[in-house]
């Protein structure tokens, strides 16, 4: 294998690991993770206070919400927890819009079983994190650049299949 091979594989290991995402984003989707778990907790213990069955339901499910949040985002928060760092570095491994079907999932849940404007409130963060990962799994955008000569080839080879060329047409 020579060196071009080697820092190919290379490049391509850091690009499966970061799956497109660049630091700074990473990192927003992370401090978003932290800021939906507390909204999630603080609007959950809210929610348990509550004579009716489904606000406390969505209340538990929301501190439930708060703490794989905390698990996946920020394990450094959960150390007294023995299988802390095995859950964080599972959720790593998954590709973003797998976090955000996750997320988004677990932020809906609760505003299903019992809509008011605290479980819409409290997990708009936490669904908003969903949404961030989600557009993490599309991808960066194209340039400008690209995209024409994509156009330009694609009408090109139209014109191969059809005999005529655009000034012949007129």
């Amino acid at each position: 294998m020579s060196s071009e091979d080697q820092s190919a594989a290379g490049n391509k290991a850091m690009d499966t690991d970061n799956d497109g995402m660049s630091w700074w984003y990473r990192w927003m989707c992370k401090i978003a993770g932290v800021l939906g778990g507390v909204s999630c907790a603080i609007t959950g213990i809210w929610s348990c206070v509550s004579i009716n069955p489904f606000s406390i339901a969505a209340g538990a499910w929301m501190i439930l919400n708060a703490c794989v949040l905390f698990l996946c985002e920020v394990p450094f928060c959960c150390q007294f927890i023995e299988f802390a760092n095995a859950v964080a570095a599972r959720a790593d491994k998954l590709k973003p819009w797998q976090k955000a079907f996750f997320y988004c999932g677990m932020a809906l849940f609760p505003v299903f079983l019992r809509l008011s404007l605290t479980t819409l409130f409290g997990n708009a963060i936490a669904f908003a994190t969903g949404v961030l990962y989600g557009l993490a799994s599309l991808g960066k955008k194209g340039d400008g650049v690209g995209y024409a000569r994509l156009q330009h080839q694609k009408q090109g080879d139209e014109e191969k299949l059809t005999g005529t060329t655009s000034w012949e047409a007129q």
